[in-house]
């Protein structure tokens, strides 16, 4: 489907909110102007796109004007020329500060490199911190480009379904926003593992009928017992999402029949008492299966998720879930956050005293601990993953923590200072060890000690499963023990480069330390005795460095004394098309840092067992090596007048995506009558496309024709001549 602003207006006046149409209006023309000309992979107009995360954000959620502007508009500063402060202008600060704040979130890749990815969640994390509406504004549009992934390129639709998968589906979790969650998990599936995707499907549409037959029933006999409630209960039927189902059967290995809670039914009444009669009224109805039952209105989740689970088996045998919950919890259940906007008034966009969004702020203090970003990383991905652990104290409070947290993540949970004077730990009133994995409805006690010599254990870090723990464990250490962990750090650094047969001096290490955003040493000692910093990342990069010094120091042994390069003639030489001041009779090689060409100015430099190398005289390599210690090396070099030899030359071509591009390209290419090497072709973030071809030609001349001739093809921006093949 194309969204257009007409089925928006419509939309709109269809709510029964009030929204500034003007205002809106507004945002779409400038939007609609600042795309212009411009098509998404699909071959639809761009502004289809942003048009279509307003329509999302409106029909979902139901947001306010201000964020329905943003929502238009929240390409137009990153892909045009239109600035931030256009926008403030003419909308506001309000919606400046949303466009923004979606930008920032846009401008790094979140699946290139660990440390990348690291600062891109950083400032997610900075932005709904902010503002959460920001965060609702990327989870539509990237609902949206997951609905249309279909045109883009299979290597695309991996690279964004695993970003999705990562890390926008588990913030939906956390947001309880579950519709938006289970629809981005089932589409990136279906492009992650399309056979387990189709298989699930397969399985799932074999008994559709029967399927629809069975819950119908269901409801029905449901509906017959609870007649009397008034007003009358909502019952509804649904089938477990295709991802939750494939977890279930791939990730952990149970049978498709295994699987009891494929089927569920919906209760929906009005108050928690109901809610409460209703579960003893199933339990009589049908028979429940044992453990089965979660109470999540007791307990909730940290996403703030309420409804009360059981799963029972009717008199067909046939397993399935139930679940009972009041209108106000399924609204929250169904939209999270966003509910706020939906069914109320909305919220403050900024979050600061919002008690539910704490779990923000926690992991962004948590990172000021942290000098490794790697760390960052993983350890998000702990703290947001869906699954969670309620835990009680010995006063009846519930904790909430992460599947699979021990009793070290508990007792920091309660409180850093009972973390770090914990000795000892009861689950049950029986002692357990630190490592011990917690399960829902276990009651823990913290056993301290009053003494003021207490503190975590080193291994502690090593234990701990969340993010928090980890922290200020390292936090503690970072604090408390600066000389006992410069001198563990040094020993552990020092075993390990024995260990891989490694030297290095102290520039080296201080390089390294920089480079982890330490100011010395001593920093990096310490930030590896406390786990600030990885020991294993910092070998892997020493021993890098050792063996590219090793190699430099090789290739400086290959060079030779110009004496014994010098005989009597050029004839070698001039037969390469180059002619060499003072030096006859010698082989040369073109380097491929630069590609020289007749017509470049261009030096030499004499190696041991490769003759010369030619390079361009504004080549780095040239302007660095005159600096050096082996200035000596180079020498002057012409082309020879009657060289007929062909030279390989790489041209870069940035071009509008389109079909038939490399066709074209390449017939310019070849009606010139000019060799095509090697060629290769990748789309860009921004739509563009991008297309390295290596060519043979005679000289400079040649080559600037042929690059002329390519930058009139339709569509070419630049085309222009690179340093290497």
């Amino acid at each position: 489907m194309v969204y257009t602003i007409e089925i928006l207006m419509d939309k709109i006046k269809s709510s029964d909110k009030s929204y500034d149409i003007e205002k809106i209006m507004s945002a779409y023309e400038l939007a609609d102007e600042a795309h212009r000309g411009v098509l998404r992979s699909s071959g639809d107009p761009y502004i289809s796109h942003p048009v279509a995360v307003a329509y999302i954000l409106l029909d979902k959620f139901c947001m306010d004007t201000d964020t329905i502007c943003a929502a238009l508009l929240h390409d137009v500063v990153e892909d045009t020329d239109i600035g931030l402060d256009v926008i403030k202008k003419k909308f506001g600060e309000d919606v400046a500060n949303l466009v923004d704040g979606v930008t920032k979130i846009g401008q790094v890749p979140l699946n290139t490199r660990e440390e990348q990815q690291a600062e891109n969640i950083r400032k997610i994390l900075i932005a709904m911190s902010k503002d959460i509406r920001v965060i609702i504004i990327k989870l539509a549009d990237r609902l949206h480009n997951m609905r249309t992934l279909e045109s883009r390129p299979p290597e695309k639709q991996r690279k964004t379904s695993l970003e999705t998968m990562n890390f926008y589906a588990p913030i939906a979790h956390r947001l309880g926003i579950s519709d938006v969650k289970e629809e981005m998990e089932d589409i990136a599936l279906r492009y992650l593992d399309p056979y387990g995707f189709k298989e699930i499907e397969a399985q799932l549409d074999v008994h559709k009928d029967e399927r629809d037959t069975f819950i119908d029933k269901i409801k029905s006999m449901i509906r017959e017992r609870v007649n009397d409630i008034q007003p009358p209960p909502i019952i509804e039927g649904r089938v477990k999402s295709v991802y939750s189902i494939y977890k279930k059967v791939y990730v952990k290995g149970k049978d498709f029949s295994e699987i009891y809670d494929i089927y569920a039914v919906r209760v929906i009444l009005q108050t928690v008492v109901e809610c409460y009669n209703v579960l003893g009224i199933i339990h009589d109805m049908f028979r429940p299966i044992p453990y089965r039952f979660k109470d999540y209105i007791a307990m909730p989740k940290a996403n703030r998720y309420q409804s009360l689970h059981t799963t029972v088996i009717g008199r067909e045998g046939i397993p399935f879930e139930v679940q009972i919950r009041t209108q106000e919890m399924h609204n929250t259940a169904q939209y999270g956050i966003a509910a706020h906007w939906k069914y109320k008034a909305g919220i403050s966009g900024n979050v600061a005293g919002e008690k539910r969004f704490d779990w923000i702020r926690q992991i962004l203090e948590q990172q000021q601990e942290a000098d490794d970003v790697e760390l960052i990383s993983e350890a998000i991905k702990v703290d947001l993953a869906p699954d969670d652990v309620y835990v009680f104290t010995p006063k009846g409070d519930v904790i909430t923590l992460p599947s699979g947290s021990n009793i070290i993540d508990f007792a920091y949970a309660i409180h850093t200072a009972v973390g770090n004077k914990m000795i000892g730990a009861k689950v049950g009133g029986k002692m357990v060890s630190f490592d011990h994995e917690l399960h829902t409805g276990e009651i823990v006690e913290i056993l301290t000690s009053g003494g003021s010599g207490a503190g975590p254990k080193r291994n502690w870090i090593e234990l701990a499963r969340t993010n928090e723990a980890k922290a200020k464990i390292r936090g503690w250490f970072k604090r408390e023990c600066r000389d006992e962990n410069i001198e563990q750090g040094k020993q552990a650094l020092e075993r390990e480069l024995k260990r891989n047969g490694i030297m290095v001096d102290n520039d080296i290490l201080l390089e390294t330390a920089r480079r982890q955003r330490l100011q010395t040493v001593d920093d990096l000692y310490a930030a590896i005795g406390y786990g600030g910093v990885q020991l294993t990342k910092i070998i892997t990069r020493l021993k890098d460095e050792q063996i590219r010094l090793q190699r430099q120091a090789a290739a400086q042994q290959q060079t030779i004394d110009i004496e014994k390069t010098i005989s009597d003639t050029n004839k070698k030489a001039q037969r390469a098309g180059v002619i060499l001041d003072g030096i006859d009779d010698c082989a040369v090689k073109y380097a491929q840092c630069c590609n020289p060409l007749p017509g470049d100015d261009i030096m030499g430099f004499i190696t041991r067992g490769y003759g010369v190398s030619i390079h361009k005289a504004d080549c780095q390599n040239v302007i660095l090596g005159m600096q050096g210690e082996n200035k000596e090396r180079w020498i002057k070099a012409h082309w020879a007048v009657s060289a007929s030899t062909s030279f390989r030359a790489t041209i870069d071509v940035i071009a509008e995506d389109r079909t038939n591009l490399l066709v074209e390209v390449s017939q310019a290419i070849s009606a010139n009558h000019i060799p095509i090497h090697d060629v290769s072709a990748h789309c860009l973030k921004n739509g563009n496309a991008n297309i390295v071809v290596t060519v043979e030609v005679s000289g400079i001349e040649q080559l600037k024709n042929l690059i002329a001739r390519i930058s009139k093809v339709p569509g070419v921006i630049t085309a222009e001549r690179t340093g290497k093949q």
